[in-house]
């Protein structure tokens, strides 16, 4: 299970927001073998007042948080983000200087998934790659 949370500025996602919703399932899918029909994303658009960064960032600037189970391998995760900046950049042309990734890892007893923990869920993927 991963959940993704992208933060730009609004007209940022307005232009991009498919692409790079393109790219970062696509870095999921064949980085840690995840499944193609289990994207879940959230984009949270900020107006310029609302999003400070610094100034060696352009108005492209992009967090991206994954929230997921924990038991990847630290090279697929590091196979995962450069994935993920080399995806952006393709598909985008948005540097990897402006774009910036969080992985956060929670046991699957700490998540609840329709009705159940996770932990008790039988899922069509493995999650230690």
């Amino acid at each position: 299970m991963s959940q993704i949370k992208i933060y730009a500025l609004r007209q940022t996602l307005e232009h991009f927001k498919i692409q790079l919703s393109d790219a970062i399932h696509h870095a999921l899918v064949t980085s840690l073998n995840y499944p193609v029909e289990k994207k879940f994303q959230r984009f949270i658009a900020l107006e310029p007042t609302d999003f400070i960064y610094p100034n060696d960032r352009s108005d492209n600037y992009t967090i991206i948080e994954i929230s997921m189970f924990e038991g990847r391998t630290t090279q697929a995760k590091k196979q995962l983000i450069q994935t993920i900046f080399s995806n952006i950049h393709q598909q985008c042309g948005i540097s990897p200087q402006d774009i910036e990734i969080t992985i956060f890892e929670t046991p699957k007893s700490h998540w609840g998934i329709r009705g159940q923990n996770a932990d008790e869920l039988q899922l069509n993927y493995q999650v230690n790659v």
